[in-house]
């Protein structure tokens, strides 16, 4: 059957199929490093208390069957190691089926981590990184060409990941229509980049060409994804360079890495580079017959996300169904004018006063001393820095895990502690901590030469009173 496989892809699917491991192998290590504190036994939202309200039904995972953290520390190293094997070409050496169970593996251990991860893991890379490896699983390897119909569902969800993000922000905020969002956005996205303060200080009419060039690969890129050859390389070479702008610019995890990823695997490299991999042979029946049931799956998932396009009312990243096979993506319909910083201190005092010396806590990621420069993160993601930065929106983000934080702090929680860069507290654990919020504004050129600073920050007011482990107390405002 030849309209089944088309060998001009196989060094789309090998780059695919590195890149797509080494994105997995980063979700992976983010998941060991930072589960315990998050998401463990004495975490902030502990996994057994979620366990028990919500059924394997709604949210299927491997722990429903068993939680301990010894048992997610085993899921997330077994997801490390065979990530690993991924980006080392591993499954190009199994037999056929085996390399798809490999893909398997790497997808149902994510998707058991993502459906007990709450609140930590309510970001549109995690579905993305699913929908994208479950595809993966029956994408193949080099005992057969590329299967065409899988292809194709890539280029779907790439159209659905830009597609969706360019029409959520013209029926959203009014400044993506008149070219002024990146005004504010590269000062108020939730992890500024070491870059980002010279991004936002270019010109306003650079501003402009930004956003006019993001509606460009975002909304006619798209379109020309399904078009013939070489368009639909020049289409991805688009979106490809788009997403390079995206990772200078900020930190957003391995969103734009995943969306590269994607790009690559419908990339004619015959055409850019004149190169070619070894074809495969010819496909099982049995593995055809599986290709062709996906896909009917696939397509049949997709009405809910395709009405979801044309909608007045798009949603922006959701999933319609538990095992996020087809999603829905988008982000940014609305950009925040003020950035809003939740900074938390401690202090060793017994009594509260007015002149009591308080210590601020440094998070690894997000702005806190004016005068650091804001670091790369990305690909890697610091889920506490971004849930601090959506507290700073609003604290109906913050009612799960604030106050819970808080007390670990006062306790001297070693796992927590770990999550943050700086504890001004080394010897012993504060007596009490307390919560501000600051409104935070990127320092002009006059400012930073003077000062030396990144950022100036002006006190809005008390977030959290102060918390002590003695009388259970403390509110957010």
């Amino acid at each position: 059957m030849g309209w089944f496989v088309d060998p001009d892809y196989e060094f789309a699917r090998l780059v695919f199929q590195r890149g797509l491991g080494a994105v997995y192998l980063v979700a992976f290590l983010v998941a060991v490093n930072q589960f315990r504190p998050l998401l463990g036994e004495r975490g902030l939202l502990p996994v057994p208390r979620f366990l028990e309200r919500v059924p394997f039904r709604r949210s299927p995972s491997l722990f429903h069957l068993h939680y301990s953290d010894g048992f997610f520390a085993a899921v997330g190293w077994t997801g490390v190691v065979l990530a690993a094997a991924a980006v080392a070409g591993v499954p190009d050496v199994l037999p056929l089926w085996a390399a798809m169970l490999l893909w398997a593996v790497l997808w149902a251990l994510y998707l058991s981590i993502v459906n007990v991860g709450q609140v930590w893991y309510g970001f549109g890379w995690e579905s993305l990184l699913l929908e994208t490896g479950f595809l993966a699983i029956f994408l193949g390897n080099a005992q057969t060409a590329p299967p065409t119909l899988v292809l194709w569902l890539l280029r779907w969800l790439l159209f659905r990941v830009e597609f969706g993000a360019g029409l959520i922000k013209l029926r959203g905020d009014p400044c993506w229509r008149n070219l002024t969002c990146l005004r504010y956005h590269h000062e108020t996205q939730p992890m500024p980049g070491p870059l980002s303060w010279l991004f936002h200080r270019l010109p306003d009419r650079l501003h402009r060409v930004e956003v006019a060039a993001n509606h460009v690969a975002q909304l006619v890129a798209p379109v020309a994804l399904f078009a013939p050859q070489p368009v639909a390389t020049v289409a991805a070479g688009v979106v490809v360079v788009t997403q390079l702008w995206l990772v200078a610019s900020g930190n957003f995890a391995w969103l734009n890495w995943l969306t590269i990823v994607l790009a690559l695997s419908l990339v004619d490299y015959r055409w850019v580079f004149g190169v070619t991999a070894p074809a495969g042979g010819a496909a099982p029946s049995w593995y055809q017959g599986l290709v062709l049931a996906v896909t009917v799956l696939v397509v049949v998932l997709s009405y809910a996300p395709a009405r979801n396009l044309v909608s007045r009312r798009q949603l922006m990243n959701y999933s319609f169904d538990p095992l996020h096979l087809v999603n829905t993506y988008g982000a940014f319909g609305s950009i925040s004018r003020d950035r809003y910083e939740v900074v938390i201190e401690g202090t060793r005092a017994t009594e509260i006063t007015g002149d009591i010396a308080w210590s601020e806590y440094e998070f690894k990621g997000k702005p806190g001393d004016p005068r650091r420069l804001p670091p790369q993160v990305a690909p890697y993601h610091l889920r506490l820095d971004w849930m601090m930065w959506f507290a700073g929106l609003s604290p109906r983000y913050a009612d799960p895990w604030l106050l819970p934080l808080l007390r670990k702090l006062l306790g001297g929680d070693r796992a927590v502690l770990r999550l943050l860069r700086r504890n001004p507290f080394p010897d012993a654990p504060p007596s009490h901590v307390r919560a501000l919020l600051y409104r935070y504004r990127f320092t002009d050129l006059r400012q930073r030469r003077e000062t030396g600073a990144w950022w100036q920050r002006s006190l809005v007011g008390e977030y959290v009173r102060p918390v002590s482990l003695r009388p259970a107390h403390g509110r957010t405002r």
